[in-house]
């Protein structure tokens, strides 16, 4: 199977982006986590940095226009013959076009999206978890179900786009790292 551009989705705490890192590190892609990426900008001292300092402590996610700004910058400083994986971003249909048309001007042709999917109450208990032992500021309880609000109304829709306009593959986000991380490398024939 062609690789090149490959696009993880799911709730947070779906464990996505443990995936993807392990993924970028087996094809040797560049991993793009939107999260980190933006928390990243966010520590700049910019006018751009501190609006999404504003944003991303509120847990509020940013408006598509602001997003394509990051988006933009960073991503025109990847080679486009070097494979990419993207994990947290689309997450609405806006972005989901937007990105597209970047990276097909960019000269990129193989896009794939793994949805890893998993139930809300799940996401919830992973994400409460987590917030136990990094501390993040953007995990509180009321904020993890805001994001998962969020997602399902912004981002499901984003799935039906993606299976028109990539090789779309659905894994079970549920089973033990490992697992997930077996299933990956059989969908996508990596030995």
């Amino acid at each position: 199977m062609e690789l090149n551009t490959i696009f993880f989705i799911g709730p947070q705490g779906s464990g996505k982006g443990t995936q993807a890192k392990i993924l970028a590190g087996k094809l040797d892609f560049f991993y793009w986590e939107m999260g980190g990426i933006l928390r990243q900008v966010a520590q700049e001292n910019t006018e751009l940095g501190s609006r999404v300092k504003s944003l991303v402590d509120s847990g509020v996610l940013l408006s598509d226009e602001q997003l394509y700004e990051v988006v933009d910058s960073r991503l025109s400083q990847i080679p486009a013959d070097k494979g990419v994986i993207f994990d947290g971003i689309p997450r609405r249909i806006g972005q989901a076009e937007h990105l597209m048309d970047f990276l097909k001007k960019q000269g990129r042709t193989y896009f794939t999206t793994l949805f890893v999917n998993l139930p809300k109450e799940e996401s919830l208990s992973r994400l409460l978890k987590r917030a136990k032992i990094e501390k993040r500021a953007d995990d509180t309880k009321e904020k993890i179900e805001f994001r998962l609000q969020q997602y399902e109304k912004d981002t499901l829709p984003v799935l039906d786009y993606m299976m028109k306009e990539t090789s779309y593959m659905e894994i079970d986000g549920s089973p033990a790292v490992e697992e997930v991380t077996k299933e990956i490398d059989r969908l996508l024939e990596i030995a």
